[in-house]
């Protein structure tokens, strides 16, 4: 009995003996698959910290170019200045040769040579002049990294697009940052074996990882109508002491962005980087992502929507007395004497609220709904960019009768700039709706094509037919409407004028308005459409047919020099001598100016105080006058 219980005492020893024997082989082998496996990368990264020392090669960012190849964004060669403090034996002495060649305080650099870290930068940015005189120098662990820093040969052309990069040459902003992942490079390095001082040891070899670079990008951006796009926003702003003024040009066949401008801007070469707030406001790109009420530039929509629902034709009339009842409201058109009766070619050329708010309820809200949201309203575009907005459109199960009239003429809506002029690239190209965009193609440092665009359709949101006779009555507007001053001589123009007030808190603020004009050429078969906003015009001329028109007429006209397009031969415009109409009514003002040949935009009702253009000069017949009355107060 004895003999048995020592036994079994005996086999639980060796058996607690295996049992903790296999414990600490699996603890061990587990510990082994933690360090090599799991871990192995990291470690073999650690391990290597501390065999080698390595110089970063930077890899040139890719180039951003125009559809012709123009070099918009570009990179210049500069050095990193690295020293490594334990392989420099006398730090004093260095601290005056390198703080001489860089132009830096003896005390900053050796302050940066006593650090106990085993790599410091001390300069960036460093011309390769500079860094010439560095390398003379022969300081032992003092070394000079090639890399590169942004620079852009049109200065401020183009720079609420392009955006911009940061000091490690990261995109931030605009293109640049959106399309970071094409334009950025792997990074190279130069690497040698150190002691565990950090010091090289003695007959390594430098061993060499190149650089490869970034993809160059080509924009549907081109630099000439950048160029004349630019020049136009510049000179509105100064004319008009707007608070801004902006433009964007498109291909109606493709949706490729060919120019899109913002004044005021910023150089690209000279960013106000210690200001943030500065810098947000003058690299925001408001085109994309800022909203504004459309006014009458909407009013193409309508059209649109009221020939596709069969509710007007060539036949229909319209009589316009100056206002409209709507739900109890009063609604004025902008020319509150009234149209009279009218067509529906004299609406679009008169730009009559009354015709539109007819329009729009005859339609009633789902079929107008319908026609705006197939046209992309109250949704992003998808252009290649950061921060679109999706512009703002009522619930369609709040919208009342009022609201609906105001919808119809470009009121209780907003858009984006981008968003407007997609949808009327569709509305003239035929009716196909193209999603917008920037890059038309991206190319490895080889040449090889990495991304190629093709045109993405969104939509069909109107026929052939409906596109085909809403260019037809756009035409008319140009040629004896309100968009007269946007007409390019020899070429057919199409477009529509937008004025609408602005808000602040919910209210109308007095004196702001939004003024703007869509446009079209050539106008029997359309390649480009263009909008012009001034924002804020000061004083009496805001109407957008006075202000935004005629910049949209010059850069058409800049860029069928530029394409060497055919102009027809039309008739010498007549000239004729503003008449004196000051100290008139407003309708005998009116009367007379359109018996001359002349179109008339009014501000008030009742003594003329002024005209422009003045009395006296030398006007075309078809132009346009501001006429400003006060009310009578005998």
């Amino acid at each position: 009995m004895r003999q048995t219980n020592s036994i079994t005492k005996t086999q639980k020893r060796l058996l607690i003996v295996i049992v903790s024997i296999t414990f600490l082989f699996c603890a061990l082998v587990g510990r082994l698959f933690w360090l090599q496996i799991v871990k192995g990368g990291f470690l073999t990264s650690k391990a290597a910290d501390q065999w080698y020392r390595d110089i970063p090669i930077a890899a040139p960012r890719g180039k951003i170019l125009d559809n012709a190849g123009k070099v918009l964004a570009d990179n210049s060669p500069v050095y990193t200045v690295y020293v490594r403090p334990n392989a420099v034996t006398d730090k004093h002495a260095a601290a005056g040769a390198l703080s001489g060649a860089l132009g830096l305080t003896e005390e900053y650099v050796e302050g940066k040579l006593s650090r106990a870290q085993s790599e410091v930068t001390v300069a960036r940015s460093v011309e390769p002049k500079v860094a010439d005189e560095v390398e003379a120098l022969g300081l032992k662990g003092v070394y000079c990294a090639p890399g590169f820093r942004r620079n852009y040969p049109y200065g401020n052309m183009l720079s609420k697009v392009i955006g911009f990069t940061n000091i490690d040459n990261d995109g931030q902003n605009g293109l640049e940052g959106y399309y970071d992942k094409y334009l950025s490079g792997t990074d190279g390095y130069l690497y040698s074996d150190a002691d565990i001082a950090g010091r090289e040891t003695e007959g390594s070899k430098t061993r060499y990882v190149p650089a490869v670079a970034g993809c160059d990008l080509t924009l549907s951006i081109n630099a000439e109508v950048q160029s004349a796009v630019e020049n136009a926003v510049f000179a509105a702003r100064l004319e008009w002491g707007a608070k801004s003024c902006s433009a964007v040009v498109m291909d109606v066949n493709t949706g490729g962005v060919r120019a899109m401008a913002s004044y005021p801007s910023y150089d690209l070469n000279d960013i106000p980087r210690d200001d943030v707030d500065l810098l947000n406001l003058l690299s925001k790109n408001s085109l994309v992502t800022d909203v504004y009420e459309p006014g009458s530039t909407f009013k193409i929509f309508t059209t649109a929507a009221a020939l596709g629902g069969g509710v007007v034709n060539d036949n229909s009339r319209f009589y316009c007395n100056g206002s409209t009842t709507v739900d109890g409201q009063r609604i004025k058109c902008w020319k509150t004497t009234g149209h009279g009766s009218q067509n529906l070619a004299d609406g679009v050329k008169n730009s009559c609220n009354v015709v539109f708010m007819n329009l729009a309820l005859s339609l009633g809200k789902e079929r107008l709904y319908k026609t705006l949201r197939d046209f992309g309203f109250g949704q992003k575009t998808d252009l290649d960019f950061f921060g679109e907005s999706a512009g703002i459109m009522m619930a369609e199960e709040s919208v009342k009768n009022v609201d609906l009239a105001r919808i119809g003429f470009g009121q209780a809506v907003a858009v984006t700039p981008i968003q407007l002029i997609t949808a009327v690239c569709a509305a003239v190209n035929g009716g196909t709706l193209y999603a917008p965009y920037f890059l038309e193609k991206a190319a490895s440092p080889t040449g090889e094509t990495i991304y190629k665009h093709s045109p993405q359709v969104r939509g069909r949101p109107i026929s052939a037919e409906v596109s085909e006779r809403l260019r037809s009555l756009l035409v008319g507007v140009v040629a004896e409407g309100g968009g007269s001053k946007a007409s390019v001589s020899g070429i057919k123009v199409g477009g529509k004028t937008g004025t609408a007030q602005k808000y602040k808190d919910g209210k109308i603020a007095q004196g702001k308005y939004v003024s703007s004009f869509v446009g079209f050429a050539p106008a029997d078969n359309p390649k480009y459409a263009v909008l012009f906003i001034v924002d804020e015009p000061s004083g009496y001329t805001y109407y957008g047919s006075l202000t935004a028109a005629p910049y949209a007429g010059r850069i058409l006209s800049s860029i069928a020099d530029s394409e060497g397009w055919e102009r027809e031969s039309e008739e010498e415009k007549q000239y004729i001598e503003m008449p004196e109409v000051t100290g008139m009514s407003t309708f005998e003002a009116v009367a007379i100016l359109e018996k001359t040949g002349l179109k008339t935009e009014t501000v008030g009702l009742g003594t003329v105080l002024s005209t422009t253009p003045a009395a006296g000069l030398r006007v075309a017949v078809g132009d346009v006058v501001l006429v400003r009355s006060e009310p009578d107060t005998s």
